[in-house]
This record gives structure tokens, sequence and C-alpha cells, in this order.
């Protein structure tokens, strides 16, 4: 474990109490994306964080091309694609449809595939970029400058929500090596869901989860631990995210 992970957890933390929950409940969207939603960004980003938080509300799934600042494995594809280096970029492979703006992202996603109207906090817009500002503070630009990595020959697996501050560490570092990753989400439905890992295990009974990815990682696993990494190219996996910090340190970092 690194020295400074304590404090990673800490300003992590309070990057979650500072979008007042926020990216942590689901309810999951009526209708499901046959092919993986895309989402070119960097961690750091406020911006991005916005539309992150929208997948965990609507359990969506999405492949993520991190961005960081001077890397270039994703960000030419922007470029190329898009005509310009700005973030957010979102693709939906279902539809044809690309967009900047992560206002324009979230309106689509709810038009799209959430079923309802699109809740009274996301209509406020500005009040969250603002919040979401405030809460890039704590990091001190964590998930934001690209280091030198492997390229994965296949897309990592993370399960995670967005305000999870054990995730976020994960998500950042992810980002900084411009390691592509499928984003499984976990977002809370239940109390059961706010309960500790240890604390259900010590239940005569367990709660079946509600979600879909909350059942597979249990079926998978035995128990929901957030964040859960699956590697596809060495086969390994890992929960605690000082492990997986540790893991993607070793086998991608050069």
């Amino acid at each position: 474990m690194s020295f400074f992970y304590p404090l990673n957890i800490t300003t992590s933390l309070a990057a979650t109490f500072l979008r007042a929950g926020a990216g942590v409940s689901a309810q999951p969207a009526s209708k499901q994306p046959a092919q993986l939603l895309k989402l070119y960004e960097f961690e750091g980003c406020p911006h991005c964080r916005l539309v992150r938080e929208v997948l965990t509300e609507l359990d969506l799934d999405a492949l993520i091309l991190p961005c960081p600042k001077g890397g270039h494995r994703y960000r030419d594809e922007v470029i190329e694609q898009g005509g310009k280096a700005q973030f957010p970029y979102f693709v939906d492979p279902n539809t044809d449809v690309s967009m900047y703006e992560s206002a324009d992202i979230i309106d689509y996603l709810f038009a799209t595939y959430a079923g309802r109207p699109k809740p009274w906090h996301w209509r406020a817009i500005e009040l969250q970029r603002f919040s979401s500002v405030l809460a890039s503070v704590p990091r001190i630009g964590q998930g934001t400058m690209v280091k030198k990595s492997k390229v994965p020959q296949h897309p990592l697996e993370l399960y995670s929500f967005e305000s999870s501050p054990f995730a976020r560490p994960v998500r950042d570092l992810m980002c900084e090596m411009e390691l592509p990753y499928i984003l499984r989400s976990v977002g809370r439905t239940s109390f059961a869901d706010w309960v500790p890992p240890a604390m259900r295990q010590m239940q005569a009974e367990q709660n079946e989860p509600a979600t879909r990815n909350r059942q597979a990682l249990h079926a998978r696993t035995g128990v929901i631990s957030i964040p859960y990494l699956v590697d596809p190219n060495t086969g390994v996996e890992l929960a605690e995210s000082s492990d997986i910090l540790d893991y993607l340190q070793k086998n991608y970092a050069l």
C-alpha cells in the first residue's frame, strides 16, 4: 500500500461530500443499450463527472476511453471524430449519435434510455457544474495528467459507482495511465446496499441485489465490494482499492 493511500481516500471522501451524495444511488433506466455506450473523458474533469454520475443514476454501463492531458491514446480519436479536444465526448453506437457538452449528453441519456422525465436536480445544470468544480478541489489534479503505461490488449472491467470514495482513486489512476475499461455501474438502490460487506455476510439471510450488475457481482464473488476490477488480459480479479492500485502500477506502469 502506498504511503499516500490514506490521504488519497481522505480527499476522495471530501469530493464525495462536496457532491452531496450525487452518483451514489441508482434508479435504473427502462431501456438498456444493446451496444456499449462510449465516453471519452478524464477523471479530473468536473464536466465529465456529471455524465458519470448520470451513468450511475441510470444504471448504464459504458466503455470509458480516458483522455488525460498530455495523452494521445484516445485524445487523438476525439479530435479526428469531433474536430476538437473537448471533454466529455460521447458516442452512442446504437443510434450513431455523438456529441460534446455534458448538459446535452445528460439530456440525451434521459430522453433515450431513462423512460422518465429528467429530475429537477439535473435541470439546475449550472448549479451542478459549480458543485462539481468544487468537488475537484480536494483531489489536487488527480485523474488529470497522463502517465506512461503499457497498452492492454483488451479493456479492463471495473464495477464502480461514481461517488464511491474507494473507487475514485482507482479510476484516477486508470485515467492517468490511459487504460480503457468497461464501467459496470453498481449504484445503490436499497437500504441493504448501504450495509458494509462484512456486516452483510454476518446476516442470516442475504438480500438479493436489485440491479443486474450487483446481481452479477454477487454471483461472481459471493459479496458486493466496490471497487471490483476484472482484467481479462491476465485473468486477475481484485476487490480492495489499495490492492487494485498496486496491481495497476506493477502490471501497466512504465
